[in-house]
Formats: structure tokens, C-alpha cells, sequence
């Protein structure tokens, strides 16, 4: 009988590198792009001047690669602007009067508005005397998390650049 020879070959482990998945990302064009106005002067100092609406919703639904979604966005921020508080059924005149997909408005904007913070949606549950069915309807307002959130960011960024040049100086 002939020997058989075991060979083993050692397999090298590799993590693969997806990225971040697209609806869990903000968009952040270079800081000294076309794309945005300047925030800043020559010495890092922050300028008083604000970005409007359409301009901060491009961080969210970059207007370059998402279009579609940054017009729904750009046009539903200025309606809730406008208003305190939005209900189900003005959500769907809005929908409705801009002829625009329930599925990409429910299932892309509307989350993602959620999830960083620019709203925030209630829901109060309803019982119906007659019919003992449940009705939960909705309820949109403009939420400040999205600016708490990434003021919180920038403030401790400041303090670690501020921190870092102390110690250079020292």
C-alpha cells in the first residue's frame, strides 16, 4: 500500500471589510468643497453665518447621490417647519399632493429622518367605544437631537484639539 501524504494547508483568516452601511451614514463632502458655504476663517475660528435647511439636509441625503431623497426631505422639513406638528393623515396629503412613492417616503426618508434625530415621531394608542378597535395615530414633529448629537461630537473634538495644543505649549 502506498503511504498517502496529508498536506495541510493553512488558511489565512480575512475580515471583510464591508463599510458602513448606507442608511446608518451621514454625508460629509470636504470641508473646503464647492458644495459647502464656509464655516470658518483662515484661523479655524467658526463664522457666524448659518447653513439653511437644504444645506444641513444634505449631510443626511446628499443631494449628489441620493437626489431623490434629498428633494422628499428638502420638502417635507419645510412643510413641518412651517407647522408644529404633522398628523397621519396631513403626512399622506403630503405624499398624495407631491405624487410621491409611500414605499420611499415610509421605508427610506422617514426612518432615516428618525434615526438621526431631525424628528421625532409619537404615536398615541386609541380605543374606539363602539368598535373596541386600537388606532394609533401619528404624530411629527421636528426634533433638536440631530444638532445635541453632533454638538456633542464637535464640543468633545474641540476639547481633544484643545487639549492636544495645550500640551504641545507646555
Amino acid at each position: 500500500m502506498a503511504e498517502i501524504e496529508e498536506v495541510k494547508v493553512e488558511e489565512k483568516k480575512v475580515i471583510a471589510s464591508r463599510g458602513v452601511p448606507s442608511n446608518e451614514s451621514l454625508y460629509f463632502p470636504p470641508f473646503n468643497s464647492e458644495e459647502l458655504r464656509s464655516f470658518q476663517d483662515k484661523d479655524e475660528n467658526i463664522t457666524r453665518n448659518l447653513w439653511n435647511l437644504e444645506e444641513v439636509a444634505n449631510f443626511v441625503f446628499s443631494k449628489k447621490y441620493q437626489a431623490k431623497y434629498y428633494e422628499v426631505t428638502v420638502a417635507f422639513l419645510k412643510l413641518l417647519s412651517g407647522k408644529v406638528h404633522l398628523t397621519g393623515d396631513e403626512t399622506s396629503e403630503f405624499i398624495r399632493s407631491n405624487n410621491l412613492s409611500k414605499a420611499t417616503f415610509y421605508n427610506r426618508v422617514l426612518p432615516r429622518l428618525r434615526r438621526v434625530g431631525m424628528i421625532k415621531i409619537e404615536r398615541e394608542t386609541i380605543v374606539a367605544l363602539e368598535s373596541k378597535r386600537k388606532f394609533r395615530p401619528m404624530k411629527i414633529s421636528m426634533s433638536k437631537t440631530f444638532g445635541n448629537y453632533l454638538l456633542k461630537i464637535a464640543d468633545s473634538w474641540l476639547a481633544i484639539v484643545d487639549e492636544s495644543r495645550n500640551r504641545k505649549k507646555e
